[in-house]
């Protein structure tokens, strides 16, 4: 019997709510102070480096663009992938827990 991963679930999932939420913010980039917020929303636990390791994660995968200022804070956008990968446009590959599109 297998179980489901339960902290794999929350990156994955935690990784497409970051996309929606920089998505809903286009086009101008977005303070991780505002990021956290609103992912705490979801993930009330959810904590600044858990952000930062996802978005560096989505940074990695060519999704979002992160502008790391001097004094620490981290800023992000996406980039145009990420917009087509939010608005359904291509296909994802896994590590991302984009729902089904259902229209």
């Amino acid at each position: 019997m297998s179980g489901i991963d339960v902290q794999r679930a929350r990156r994955e999932s935690m990784r497409w709510n970051l996309l929606q939420v920089l998505d809903n913010a286009r086009p101008v980039q977005t303070s991780e102070q505002l990021i956290l917020a609103t992912i705490r929303g979801i993930y009330p636990d959810a904590t600044q480096l858990e952000v930062r390791r996802e978005l560096d994660y989505l940074d990695d995968r060519k999704l979002v663009r992160i502008d790391k200022s001097p004094i620490g804070h981290w800023y992000a956008e996406l980039t145009h992938y990420g917009v087509d990968v939010a608005e359904y446009s291509v296909d994802i590959l896994p590590g991302i827990a984009r729902p089904e599109k259902y229209w």
